[in-house]
């Protein structure tokens, strides 16, 4: 077994901080997960309805790998992206980082991995390998997929070759700290600002704030869009709340790294954005237990009252964002 040595193989809520916090952190950097998430402008949503879906999709963060790529360019890190249609190459790609001492990060489909539940395909998950013989790998994936697991290799080199949405070509990537890059606590503001912008004005009407308000209008509709209500609505509170997401649909882990940004900053605008994504935490979970609830009931005054929710959501975020951009500004007194 070829394997790096000295791997904090903690597994955390979200797939994609999970595997950076293991490349960062065999680097020297340990930061939180929520600092990680916050730094990289992770905070998003979109409404996704396409004739290829079975069913509307709610996302709360940014496309799969922008956010390290955010990451990244904020922290001054070095990243090296390796893609290739060859799975050969893409193999070799990662056993020569692994043989050199240094962990690697994938973006493959999750479905295809034997250890993973439950079995959705999803082509944007992400995992930090450390080790692998000729049989298996040795992976790093969230706290809630057992941390530190084992994959065979066939499964692994499907999940790396899948074709569809949010997949990407055999990526593999590493990272490193240079010597010159900033402190991660001078990165706060812009970081927070860049994401309250994209959020406060997106190019699309279910993107940032004004996807949450046409969510609120269609979520009522949800009973006539499924054929199996029972299946189809439980799964998206599911997607909510469990499936990666921190719970709230990423709001937990912005309302903690905006926590911790304001014990550093001292800013009251980020008191401000924190007591609001607080409150808006608390009204996303409430929002999939509705839903959830519609599904298992068929009562349609459920989602009605899930559309409430929402509409309360998008005002509480956009008053959220709204102080939070004002960090552009310089500090607010404290």
């Amino acid at each position: 077994m070829a394997e790096v040595h000295d791997i904090d193989a903690r597994g955390a809520r979200h797939c994609e901080t999970t595997a950076l916090g293991v490349l960062l952190r065999h680097e020297g950097l340990d930061l939180s997960e929520p600092m990680l998430f916050g730094l990289g402008s992770g905070l998003s949503f979109i409404y996704w309805d396409a004739k290829n879906l079975d069913f509307p999709f709610l996302g709360g963060r940014v496309r799969p790998f922008d956010l390290t790529r955010n990451l990244a360019g904020r922290l001054g890190l070095d990243l090296r992206v390796q893609e290739t249609t060859s799975p050969r190459k893409a193999w070799a790609d990662v056993t020569a980082h692994v043989d050199a001492g240094r962990p690697v990060g994938l973006q493959l489909d999750s479905g295809h991995l034997d250890y993973f539940t439950p079995k959705v395909h999803f082509g944007g998950h992400v995992v930090a390998l450390y080790g692998y013989d000729g049989h298996e790998a040795r992976l790093v994936d969230t706290a809630q997929q057992g941390g530190a697991v084992t994959t065979n290799l066939t499964g692994l080199a499907r999940a790396r070759a899948a074709r569809g949405p949010m997949t990407a070509r055999h990526r593999s990537f590493t990272l490193s700290v240079p010597r010159t890059a900033p402190p991660p606590e001078s990165r706060i503001v812009p970081a927070v600002t860049a994401c309250a912008a994209v959020f406060l004005d997106p190019p699309i009407a279910n993107l940032g704030h004004r996807g949450i308000e046409k969510a609120a209008k269609l979520v009522p509709t949800w009973l006539r869009r499924t054929d199996d209500p029972r299946r189809d609505l439980p799964q998206a509170a599911f997607l909510m709340e469990e499936a990666g997401t921190g719970g709230a649909l990423f709001r937990n882990l912005y309302r903690d790294f905006l926590a911790e940004c304001a014990q550093l900053v001292g800013d009251r605008h980020l008191r401000t954005g924190h007591a609001l994504y607080t409150e808006a935490a608390t009204l996303w979970t409430e929002a999939a237990a509705l839903i959830a609830a519609a599904g298992e009931l068929g009562d349609e005054q459920d989602l009605v009252r899930a559309g409430n929710v929402l509409r309360d959501v998008s005002r509480v975020e956009r008053e959220a964002m709204r102080a939070l951009v004002r960090l552009e500004d310089g500090r607010a007194p404290a």
